[in-house]
Parts: structure tokens; C-alpha cells; sequence
């Protein structure tokens, strides 16, 4: 029987982070984490619904809730699910760019696309509900006919036809019970970035450090870019703290010109970074080419900001990233995500998704586990973010073991919030916003 959709709710979640400091960066010194949490309901008679959101850090988060209520009354209320998964990438297609008015103030980027992400994401998590699978677990067993059918394509067949993606899946399907198994029982690996935030004290990144490594965990990201003399130190506090054997990465948000990040890298070599994060604009290809080329062997990780699956491909055609680090809601939700993991597999670039913010490790965690099981196949260099709050807001929050995600088993995409949390925290009527 099908399931329509009789009616698209959305709320404006903000959580004050700011007053802690946490998600503190270069970049973004005083983040309050939001969501634009989305609520399809339906005519199921078992009260189906379908929950997404996109992530923003506070102020423009309404915009993201304007936009999701335009795109809505065109392309999603009174649809069935059946119709739009029967061949998703076509509607996808039909979101971003059936109507050249809103897709203007794009296109395929901005405000309108974190709103296609939130809606985007509803419907696969309101999929996933409906077949009784979380997000990875539904991918996972797809046909790699109905997987690419999920793909929009346009902009794309010079670097990635449907029948290559088709070929690339089936050549690695005989392994993926196996890794499936695998996942079940030892987790996929996370890097933590709880003890790097910029505005916290020395003393308490040198304790959040210790109990990082207490816990397991076996790579730890540090934030730089505000002042490289204060970056040396922290590196020297933390290599202290971590020793040489786990891996140090560090993240510039985007605050450096091209050859100073490349002259500030060559200083921090010193403490044997793997990776530098976002170490220009996230727009500037050759940029990061040119910085990957000059401080090899230390990696170039970006992507969190690349808005669209045509970036990607720009970033992979002229070789400009080691780590491929999409967002799951600065991309249009999770079929350009597929697209993106796709591409990236074939050019060898490990994916390692942006976690953080309000429920981006929630989705990610869904994200890895596709990729290894049923894409690529390796864990070599794949490590998925992981920071330590907001988790508690959700329904199924993740489980970390050791410096490892555990498989979610709920049904859907993992980012449903307790109705409590929405109460408390919507702006600006919630309890947390009127004291």
C-alpha cells in the first residue's frame, strides 16, 4: 500500500554551544549548533514518519526553514514514497532543478541546498523506517541497478557514467556479507576532535588529550590558524600527551592563504601531522593543489564546505585532496552523497565525512559503513570524525567503543530527537531560549 505524505513540519533547533566554547575554530569562534529539523508525516495508519535535518551553527538557521517550506509545498507534500523511490535520482534531479526560480538562488548550493538536504534525508529515513533497516543496511542491500538509480548523474558522465558505477559495485559485492560481519562485531574506526577546540585552555586540552588516549582512541585532530606560534604549542602539548605512534591531524578552517598555509605546514611538520584540514577557501581547487603538492607527505583532508557533487569531481580531476570529507547536509542529502562516495572510489580517495555539529555523526556513521561494505572495501586511511556532545538529543544516540562506531540497528537514518529536546531547544520559544 503506499505511504503518502500528507504534510512536511519544520523547526528551528538551536543549542547554545557557544557558551562553552564547544565547536570553537579559527573560522567560527562562537557557534551555537542548530538544526532545521524536518518531520514528514504520512497517512500511514501506524503513524509512519519521516525525520531529517540540515546542520547550521546558529543565525541563518531560519533561512534554512524558509527554504525548506518553499521547496516542500512544490515537491513533497502529497507525493506517495513509492513513487518518488521507484527512480529517487530523477526526482532528485526534479528538487534541485524543476523550478528555475528557487534553483536561481542557488543553484545547487547555499541555503536552498541545506534545505534539500534536511527534506532529501527525511524521505530516505522515512524509506529505511518503512523497510525496518537503518540508512546503511537498507544501501547495503540494493542491487547495484537500484543503488544507481538513486544517482542523479548530470554534470558528471565525463568522470562517472551509471554502467561504470554499476560495474565498480558489482566487482566488489562477492566480499560484502563478510564486511558486513566484520563491522558487526569490531566497529568502524573514528578519530576524536574533543580535546582540539580552539577556545579551550591549554589545561583542559592537555586533560581531554590524556583521557582521549584512556579511552582508546588512536587519532586526534587538533584546530589551528588563529596564531601559529599558540599552533606549535598545543601540537607540542599534544604530541606529549599522545606520543608518536597515533596519528595527529589539524584542521585551519579555511583561514590561510595559499602559501601561508604552505609555510605554517612546513613549521608544523615537526609534530608529523597526517592531514591538514581545510587549509584555504573551500571553493579554491587549485589552492589546495598547489598546497597538497608543497608540504607532501602531510595530506590535504577538505569537503566539509564543497557544496555539490561537481566540486567534488573538480577536487578529484586535479588531484587536490587525499581525504574526501563531504558533508552529509551541505550536499543535497544522501543520493548526491552516493554520488560522491562513487567518484571517489574510483580516483583511490579514502572517504572520511564530516562529523560534529548537530547530527552529522549520526549520518555519517551510515555513510562509512556503505562506503567499506559495499564500495570500496578498505579501511586503509578511512576514519570517521567523531566530537563528544549533542549525541544525547537523539533517539538512538551513536555507541563509541574503544575509538570505534558501532552499527546502528534502529531503523532509519539515525538523526530522529527526542520530542523533549525539540521542545526545550526550539528558537526562540523553547525553554532554553526564553531563560
Amino acid at each position: 500500500m503506499a505511504t503518502t505524505i500528507t504534510r512536511v513540519h519544520v523547526r528551528d533547533i538551536r543549542f547554545p554551544t557557544s557558551k562553552s566554547m564547544d565547536g570553537s575554530d579559527a573560522m567560527n569562534s562562537t557557534s551555537d549548533y542548530s538544526a532545521t529539523y524536518v518531520t514528514l508525516e504520512t497517512d500511514s495508519a501506524d503513524g509512519l514518519q519521516g525525520h531529517g535535518l540540515t546542520f547550521t551553527i546558529g543565525r541563518g538557521n531560519d533561512l534554512c526553514v524558509e527554504a525548506v517550506k518553499a521547496l516542500s509545498k512544490l515537491f513533497v507534500t502529497g507525493r506517495t514514497l513509492e513513487s518518488i523511490t521507484a527512480n529517487f535520482g530523477a526526482y532528485w534531479h526534479e528538487i534541485v532543478a524543476g523550478d528555475c526560480q528557487l534553483r536561481w538562488v542557488g543553484p545547487e548550493k547555499g541555503v536552498v541546498h541545506l534545505a534539500t538536504a534536511a527534506i532529501i534525508n527525511a524521505i530516505w529515513d522515512l524509506w529505511a523506517k518503512k523497510e525496518g533497516k537503518p540508512v546503511w543496511k537498507l544501501l547495503v542491500d540494493m542491487s547495484p541497478e537500484d543503488l544507481v538509480r538513486c544517482i542523479d548523474f548530470t554534470f558528471l558522465t565525463d568522470v562517472l557514467t551509471p554502467q561504470e558505477a554499476i560495474a565498480m559495485l558489482r566487482r566488489v559485492a562477492p566480499g560484502k556479507a563478510q564486511r558486513e560481519k566484520e563491522m558487526l562485531e569490531q566497529g568502524f574506526p573514528g578519530y576524536t576532535t574533543a580535546a582540539g577546540w580552539l577556545g579551550y585552555s591549554e589545561e583542559k586540552m592537555r586533560r581531554l588529550a590524556r583521557e582521549a588516549v584512556d579511552a582508546g582512541w588512536t587519532h586526534l585532530k587538533q584546530k589551528v590558524g588563529a596564531d601559529i606560534e599558540q599552533d606549535m604549542r598545543r601540537a607540542r602539548i599534544l604530541r606529549e600527551e599522545l606520543g608518536w605512534d597515533r596519528k595527529l591531524m589539524m584542521d585551519a578552517n579555511q583561514t590561510w592563504d595559499t602559501d601561508q598555509a604552505i609555510t605554517n605546514m612546513r613549521r608544523l611538520a615537526e609534530f608529523d601531522p597526517w592531514w591538514i584540514e581545510e587549509p584555504t577557501s573551500p571553493d579554491d581547487v587549485l589552492g589546495h593543489a598547489a598546497i597538497r603538492e608543497r608540504i607532501h607527505p602531510i595530506g590535504v583532508a577538505t569537503g566539509e564546505h564543497a557544496h555539490n557533487r561537481v566540486m567534488f569531481k573538480q577536487f578529484f580531476q586535479a588531484g587536490a585532496m587525499d581525504f574526501c570529507q563531504l558533508d552529509p547536509a551541505r550536499l543535497g542529502g544522501l543520493n548526491e552523497v552516493l554520488a560522491v562516495v562513487l567518484m571517489a572510489a574510483k580516483f583511490g580517495v579514502p572517504v572520511c565525512p564530516h562529523g560534529g555539529g548537530v547530527g552529522l555523526c549520526q549520518y555519517s556513521q551510515n555513510i562509512v559503513l556503505f562506503d567499506y561494505i559495499a564500495v570500496s572495501a578498505s579501511l586503509e586511511n578511512r576514519v570517521l570524525e567523531y566530537v563528544d556532545h549533542l549525541h544525547e538529543n537523539f533517539l538512538e544516540p551513536i555507541v563509541i567503543r574503544r575509538g570505534r562506531y558501532i552499527p546502528p540497528k534502529q531503523p532509519g537514518y539515525s538523526v530522529t530527537m527526542k520530542e523533549s529536546s525539540l521542545r526545550h531547544f526550539e528558537y526562540p520559544h523553547g525553554a532554553e531560549w526564553q531563560a
